[in-house]
This record gives structure tokens, sequence and C-alpha cells, in this order.
């Protein structure tokens, strides 16, 4: 047996670091937490000064078993679980499993971290051991502990409250707020109406102006209002500029235009939001592929560096090779004279950490494109991009603005621009997620001097009406989050993922709508526990968190200070708050049945207009006005396979579902809505595609295209990977409160298990 070992999270790391660090080590898997609180009031025991009460994951009570199993034979044990507090945490839990079992004693216990995998920075790292950082570990069980009080006291009250079922999260409310009044804000809009006056202009080439000043006022947006203003307006300019406009001045300006810098965390998942359509989440996991490595002819190292940072520097190293790369592909023009170098925004960011980027520039995306997989090649495509770029020469803009008179009546600009040196952007432009109308133009103008006559063509009015503010995007939530400090780098993706998981938004066109029981959570929170939803409280924990993290604060005196009035709220809202305040909004109106008043309540389908006389008077009414119905529609040309009679859709608990007129005598049920196609062959049949199906009961389930020939189902979401353990040739994604998601072997007798994204807070 090897004197020392090592342990990381996953099998794929555990076979990679073997082969790098040789005979005389051992690597094996934690496969992500090891341990966590007992799930039952008093696993914080806010009595005893918040002593907390773990208890060992049952599913991985076998892979710690045979660590400790290993650890007997061993002399010396390196934890080497990810660097950030989620794996110091991991360690710390092994360690103190180990002690438990009296493993410990007279042994060698170090903690190394690395930042890329690749056998350099493991060797690296492994001449360079250190103790477990007591702060890092207070701070996670500090944030562990916040978390598991607010939902074990929040979730009743939202049950009792609300509807049962329901929780709430430290993190996630706040989130959730933000969702929620952006809403509102769409709801409270009201559009305004709003004219431009725009000219088409020709010299020896056509070109646009818009009008900025009129009889010497400089307009606004509001300016001309209606279409009578704007007739009078361009009746003016006509009458003024008889056909020519005079150029009155040409200014010229050159401007540089500096690259973004490389990744964070949070850049990348905006980014590849914008660019690519991936969700926090798919971002993730596929950037913990690319840094867990692949084979890539014969070498099995990591891609990228660690995924989860704030920081946005580069090593020095990395910032020579990526110089190098520069320079032989997009020549010595395009190398600055030195090194571009960045300001970390984020206050914990730590100088030692680096931006996420490839882990040899030399490695082009082009290079790898027949060894990654589709997402993995875009997502590393994007990576080594942003960071080659980030060291790249600016770019050097031209603009142009001319303003042209129509006599003493009116003044007209026309802007234009032209990259005179392209420098970083011949490789990577950084997007935006709502391109506003009237940007920077790109257009270029003619040649025009000062005293010119230009012949106007024609004079356009052009109406417009204002927009409503946009939903959020995920790439904007994330980058509203990381504005306000709610949540951290490891945690934006779970956020997302919770929000959605729990219901309380949907997702339609990539942009984030809140649902009735969202609106009624938000509601019910913001206004009785508004100070802990509140956007400055939850960044001001997640500041003492880190604070914690840096060994300047204690993290039970935090806790402290929280609980306290926290509690205390929780008790006073379970008594004075009714059940009816929370889901009915009273309304100005009368009921048209029995004239007592209506109001705005939450069903089990969602909101609807109820009259408060119930369960005298029933009256209903969906929300947008149509009056409520009991008589089922009709599916028409089609009949009941089973007794012919006439098919309705109908609404059940878990959706709408198409049904026999016939019930009860006939229970004939299919679903509404056609099976999605997860693009995943069947492992059984390996020719029918696996679909995305509903039950009867609702549940979700996955299961082949060729049903009834072939009957291969499962529950969670297939991905199209073979298990590396037993070959089977289809891998699922698994969603566990403590576990997190993780890519799991839908066999039973397998226990193949890779965390894929930590457990949501």
């Amino acid at each position: 047996m090897a004197k020392n070992l090592i342990i990381v999270e996953s099998p794929a790391k555990a076979r990679t670091i073997t082969k790098y660090l040789g005979k005389g080590f051992s690597a094996m898997a934690s496969y992500g937490h090891v341990r966590d609180l007992v799930p039952k009031s008093g696993a914080v025991d806010t009595e005893n000064d918040f002593d907390m009460k773990y208890q060992l994951i049952d599913k991985n009570k076998k892979h710690v078993d045979a660590i400790a199993k290993a650890f007997k034979k061993a002399d010396t044990l390196y934890l080497a679980t990810d660097p950030d507090r989620e794996g110091e945490a991991i360690s710390w839990h092994l360690f103190e499993i180990l002690k438990e079992k009296g493993l410990v004693d007279g042994k060698d216990v170090y903690r190394v971290e690395f930042y890329e995998f690749t056998k350099r920075a493991i060797q690296t790292a492994m001449e360079k051991p250190r103790e477990l950082s007591n702060n890092l570990i207070d701070a996670q069980q500090a944030r562990r502990a916040l978390d598991y009080l607010v939902g074990f006291n929040l979730s009743p009250l939202l049950w009792k409250k609300v509807r049962r079922g329901l929780s709430a999260g430290r993190v996630q409310s706040p989130a959730l707020r933000l969702i929620c009044e952006r809403e509102n804000e769409i709801e409270a809009f009201k559009s305004r109406e709003y004219w431009t006056i725009e000219a088409d202009l020709v010299t020896e080439s056509e070109f646009q102006a818009r009008l900025t000043h009129f009889r010497e006022e400089k307009l606004n947006q509001f300016s001309v209002e209606n279409a009578e203003s704007a007739d009078e307006v361009a009746t003016a300019i006509e009458d003024a500029a008889k056909g020519k406009l005079l150029v009155q001045s040409v200014e010229k300006r050159q401007r540089k235009r500096n690259p973004a810098p490389p990744f964070t965390t949070s850049t990348l998942q905006q980014e590849a939001a914008r660019k690519l359509g991936f969700t926090a989440q798919r971002t993730m996991r596929t950037a913990q592929q690319l840094y867990e490595g692949l084979d890539t002819e014969g070498d099995s190292g990591g891609l990228i560096t660690y995924m989860r940072t704030d920081s946005v520097n580069l090593a020095a190293e990395a910032v020579t090779e990526i110089r190098e790369v520069i320079l032989e592909r997009y020549g010595a023009e395009n190398v600055p004279e030195s090194p571009q170098t960045y300001k970390n925004k984020s206050k914990n960011a730590q100088e030692a950490h680096e931006a996420v980027r490839p882990t040899s520039a030399a490695r082009t995306p082009d290079s790898l494109k027949k060894v990654l997989k589709p997402d993995q090649f875009k997502l590393y495509d994007l990576i080594w991009k942003r960071a080659v770029a980030s060291q790249m020469r600016h770019a050097t803009m031209n603009t142009v603005t001319v303003d042209l008179a129509a006599g003493d009546v009116a003044v007209l600009r026309s802007t234009g621009s032209t990259v005179v040196k392209a420098g970083f952007m011949t490789l990577y432009q950084e997007d935006t997620d709502d391109k506003k109308a009237g940007s920077e133009s790109s257009s270029l103008l003619p040649p025009l001097e000062k005293g010119q006559q230009v012949d106007m063509k024609k004079l356009r009015k052009e109406q417009h009406f204002t927009d409503p503010p946009p939903r959020y995007t995920e790439a904007s939530l994330v980058k509203t989050l990381e504005a306000y400090g709610i949540g951290r780098p490891s945690t934006y993706a779970s956020i997302i993922q919770t929000l959605q998981a729990r219901e309380y938004v949907t997702v339609d066109k990539r942009r984030f709508t809140p649902t009735d029981v969202g609106r009624i959570v938000n509601k019910f929170l913001s206004e009785h526990f508004d100070k802990y939803v509140s956007y400055d409280f939850t960044a001001q924990l997640e500041d003492d968190l880190d604070a914690i993290s840096r060994g300047e604060k204690s993290w039970r005196p935090v806790l402290r200070d929280f609980w306290e009035p926290f509690h205390k709220q929780c008790e006073h809202k379970d008594e004075s708050v009714q059940r009816k305040d929370v889901t009915q909004e009273a309304m100005d109106e009368d009921c048209p049945r029995c004239g007592a008043k209506l109001s705005i309540r939450l069903g089990r389908h969602g909101r609807f207009v109820g009259c408060t006389a119930y369960p005298e008077c029933r009256y209903t009414r969906n929300l947008d006005g149509e009056p409520g119905s009991d008589e089922p529609e009709v599916v028409e040309d089609r009949k009941c396979p089973k007794c012919e009679s006439d098919l309705v859709i109908k609404r059940g608990r878990y959706g709408k579902f198409i049904g026999c007129s016939s019930y009860p005598e006939c229970k004939h049920m299919e679903p509404l809505e056609k099976p999605e196609d997860m693009g995943v062959k069947c492992p059984e049949c390996k020719e029918g595609s696996m679909l995305k199906r509903k039950s009867r009961y609702g549940k979700v389930f996955y299961s082949c295209a060729r049903y009834p020939d072939c009957k291969y189902a499962v529950w969670n979401e297939p991905i199209d990977e073979t298990c590396p353990t037993c070959g089977h040739g289809m891998l699922t994604k698994k969603i566990t409160k403590r576990r997190g998601t993780e890519k799991v072997c839908p066999i039973k007798e397998c226990d193949f298990a890779e965390q894929l994204e930590p457990p949501a807070e």
C-alpha cells in the first residue's frame, strides 16, 4: 500500500492525479461532501452557542470507509479537495471523521490546493502543503448554519401562511425579490409616445442625420410627443431647408477601446448565456469537465484553471505564454509594450487566485475540436478567446460628429465611427444583455467640410413608444446579484436552479417570470421579513462571512447577532399574521352575484378573483376578466381510444391533461404536451431517443420513444455519457438537497457518482 494517501473530490481527478504523482502515492475520491447537518430541528443548537450536529451522508459511507481503511496503512494524508470554502469544509469533515476513528494520531495530515489540474501545478502544490484553515472552515460552518436557521424557521411559516411544501432560502429569497420587483415595474409601466425626426442626406454617398435642436432649444426624448407636433416640426424644417442642409461643424476624435478582463465566475456565466445560450448550471457543469481534464492525445490534465473565482488576475507565466501566442498568431502590432493589468472589483478576491483561463494558451480551441464534446468546445473557445484578447493591444476608433443646420430653425446631427486598428477586436468582443436603441453607430460618413451644403432627399417622422424594463435573463440576473453582493461565485448557478426547482419562477425565451406562488411568497417575505430579504442586509451578511474567512471576525458572534432578532420576528409573525392576509389581496370591486367585495386569491392552480363571501357565494373569474367555468374543453376530431367517448382537456393538481369525458367509468388519461426529445439514445435498444414525459400524477420521467416495444425508463434526466465504472451506455443527472447535482449511473448495482454542482443554500 502507498505510504501517501491523497484525497480529491471526484474519481476522474483521482485517476489523473495517480498518474502525475506516481509510485508512493494513492489517490481516492470523497465523491463530494461526506457529512452534513442532521436533517431535523436542533441540528444547530442555538441554546448552546450554535454547536452543530453532523452525520455521515449515507450514500458516501462506503467511500469514507474505503478512505479510512486505506489511511490505516498510510503514513501521510494529503487533503486536495477544491480550493475554496466548500472544498476546505469537505477536507475538514473528512479529517474529523478520521480523527473520531482514532486514525490521525502519529500521522501527518496536510492540506494542498491547486487552481489548475495540470502535472506542474499539482507537483508544485505538493511541495507547499499547509494546515487546514480554521478561518475558511468557520466561514463555511457559519454559512451552513445561517442557511439552516433561515430554512428551518421560515419554511414552516410558509407552510402555515401560504401553502404546504414551500420553502425559503437566505440567498434565494432576495433573488426572487429582484425578479418580482421587476415584474411589478413592468405591470405598472405606462408606455409613452414620442417621435424622432430623421433626414436621409446625400453627397457622394448617402447617410442619415437626426434632429437634436429646434428653434435654439435642445430636444429631449419627449420634446416631440405626438403626430401633430411632428408634422409641425417637420414642416418648419422643410420650409427652412428648401432641400439642403448646411454643414455647421465637423468634429473628429480618436479614442481607444480596451479589452475586457479575463473571466471571473460571474462574467463567464454572463457571456456563456449571451453568446452560447447556456444556463448558469450548464456553464458550470461544462467548466467542471474542462477543469478536471480530458484525455487529449495522452494528456488527461485540466484544460482551464479553477472556475469558481472572483479574481481577474493572471499568473506571470500565463501572461508570458499568452503574449507569445498573440505574437505568433496575430503579429507584433497586437502585442502591447507591457502586459495588460486589471483591478479586482470583488472585496474578497484574493490576489493569489487567478481568473478563469486556459491552462496553456498554446493549446488552441481548433487543436482540441476533435476531442471535445460540442458544449466543451464552445466554452473552451470562449474562455481561450477572452483570456488571449485580454492581453492584446487596445482597439483604435475614429469617430466623426457632424452638425447640419436647416436655416436658423433646426440642427441635425450625424455620427459615424470606423475602426482604425482592430487590436483585440480581431479576436473577441464582449456582449451586452439589452442593446439600447440609438447605440453607437459603426457607419462610415462621407467626407464633409464646414460650410458645405448637403442635399436632403427625404425628411422622415418616426413614431416610437417607450418600452418597459426587460425581464431578467440569467446573465443580467447574475450581474445584478453580483452588483448587490448577493451570493458568491459558487452559488449563482444554485440560486437560479433552486428558484426554478421550487417553481417560484418560470423561464420563457430565456427570461424569468415569477409564478403566482413565487409572487405570494415574495409578498409575504417582503412585508413581514423585509430586513432579512433586503439586498443590503444580505450583502452585509456575505461581507461578514468573507470577514470570517479572512480571520477578521468570529463566526459565533455573527450567528448570535443574526439569530436573536430573527427568531423573535418568526415567533411574532407566527402569532400575528393570518393566512388570508397573505394569500388574498383586497379589490375595490363588488361581486356581481351577491354584492360582497371581491379579492384576488391564491388557489391550487394560481391566482384568481373570488368573492369574499365564499362559501356562501362561489363567484370566481380569471385574472384576465374571463368568468370561471366548470365546462371542460372538448378535443376536436378525436375520441377516447378505450371507449370512443369525447376527449376533453382537464386541469388537475399537476396542470392540464387530456382525459376521457366518461370518467370515472373510463379513466383514460394522456399528456397535453408533446414529449421533449432529450437528444440521448436509449441505452437498451440503442435505437429510440429518450423523451421527457409526465406521469399521470405529474411527475417527470424519461423513457424510450419506441415504447411499448422498448420499455426502458429512468426518473432522472439522461446524460449522453457512458458510465466509466460499469460501461452502461447512459448516465443521469440527479439532484438532492444533501449532495447537490450529481452525475450518476442508473444501474442500482453500480455506485458511480460524480458531483456537478454543490448543494443549494
